[in-house]
């Protein structure tokens, strides 16, 4: 089934790959054990063709008039993402948005386990958050050292954002997702996915303004359903 893997994949295949995986799963809930593309695209919206390509790219190929055995292509899918082999993270900012990502359970199907949490405040040191230990920040860059931790997770203030990244790098981290709203500055061979939440805030408040003035009427009716449902 698996063939050789191209060298790169556009980012755009990178991010349908889990919409297959998520909505494969289902499938193989419900014992529907061979899928098509035609399926796939369906299901989610997409061109058939396009299903097919990001699929091959992912070094899966199906058969004439049969398709794709489902159960092969959702670990097929979790190899090329690297989901197989469990990737330990550091995170670093133990707030809000820290905290929910610590309780997030879903990561760890996908290869990623936090380990520790890292904040500067008094008040979180030496706390746990799901079940996570929150460490001083001194500790960071000796740990990451001492346990060969591969991947760190940002969610400071921005004004914090470069010394984490700096602090990180240091200890031999490889690759950074980072939330803070700031573009970091790293050696070329570290990999950084910024998680931007105000471009994304951006485009649907964009989309949603779009949309009002397109049909302005249907927010209004929207309301009154709201309104009617709740009393």
């Amino acid at each position: 089934m698996n063939t050789e893997l191209p060298k790169t994949v556009s980012e755009p295949t990178l991010k349908r790959l889990p919409l297959y995986h998520h909505f494969l799963k289902e499938l193989l809930q419900r014992e529907q054990e061979a899928v098509s593309c035609t399926d796939i695209g369906e299901e989610l919206n997409l061109d058939p063709t396009q299903v097919r390509k990001d699929l091959e790219a992912a070094g899966i190929s199906g058969r004439p008039r049969i398709g794709y055995a489902t159960a092969a292509v959702v670990d097929g899918i979790e190899r090329f993402l690297g989901w197989k082999k469990v990737s330990e993270a550091f995170l670093v900012g133990a707030g809000s948005m820290g905290s929910a990502l610590l309780g997030y359970r879903k990561f760890e199907e996908c290869g990623l386990k936090i380990v520790a949490a890292f904040d500067r405040d008094p008040a979180k040191v030496g706390r746990k958050i799901h079940g996570k230990h929150v460490l001083a920040l001194d500790k960071l860059t000796d740990l990451a050292q001492r346990m060969h931790v591969l991947i760190g997770i940002i969610t400071v203030p921005a004004v914090e954002a470069q010394a984490v990244a700096d602090a990180l790098v240091a200890g031999g981290v490889r690759a950074i997702w980072n939330f803070a709203p700031v573009r970091l500055r790293v050696p070329e061979h570290i990999i950084v996915h910024n998680e931007d939440l105000y471009c994304s805030l951006a485009s649907l408040s964009q989309k949603l303004g779009q949309a009002l003035e397109a049909n302005p009427a249907e927010p209004v009716t929207a309301r009154r359903l709201r309104t009617a449902t709740l009393s």
